[in-house]
């Protein structure tokens, strides 16, 4: 099997007979990724599973308008990140709970997730990205675990490259003062 380019799934999905086609192609291609990004963000398995069907959802609805100013995948983790973001508001306001302590709560979620198979250091890892300031976290997850180029970044979270250079460079100093003490 041939893997498609994203500009011919672009013009297969402006076709209506193979708009269905192309979308499932978008989705295999691209729901790992993005499945993990997410769930870097929130933490629980099954909340990125919802975030991520959500993303898909917006991702149908809004492809026909895409202009392809940017690359698809910068355009998809984009939207991704911002409803991973909207859902740790969200549940920030129904729980009437300071950013700390649904940071606490991740924390407990990742020393009893079933589905994290990592071992002590990796857990101890999370565990530091997770006291990690939001945006730094983000960056942090992009650059070291995702191998995302700065300029990739810079789109999907409209960021000069700069400021993210910082964050990250920031994020790398707090994680690594966090495994000395802890």
């Amino acid at each position: 099997m041939s893997e498609y380019t994203d500009k011919e799934l672009l013009e297969m999905f402006r076709e209506q007979d193979f708009k269905e086609f192309a979308f499932k192609k978008i989705i295999k291609k691209y729901q790992e990724r993005l499945y993990w990004h997410i769930r870097k963000i929130v933490i629980i398995h099954e909340d990125s599973d919802d975030i991520l069907q959500n993303t898909f959802i917006k991702v149908w609805k809004g492809l026909d308008h895409f202009r392809e100013d940017s690359k698809l995948y910068t355009w998809l983790y984009r939207i991704a990140t911002n409803e991973s973001l909207t859902f740790l508001k969200q549940k920030r306001k129904r729980q009437y709970v300071p950013f700390i302590d649904v940071e606490t709560q991740l924390i407990n979620k990742l020393e009893s997730d079933e589905y994290f198979n990592g071992d002590q250091i990796q857990k101890k890892l999370q565990k530091a990205i997770l006291k990690l300031p939001e945006k730094q976290r983000l960056v942090f997850n992009m650059k070291y675990f995702e191998e995302m180029k700065y300029e990739d970044m810079s789109e999907i979270l409209d960021t000069s490259i700069g400021a993210l250079k910082a964050s990250f460079h920031h994020a790398v100093k707090k994680i690594e003062k966090y495994l000395k003490e802890n």
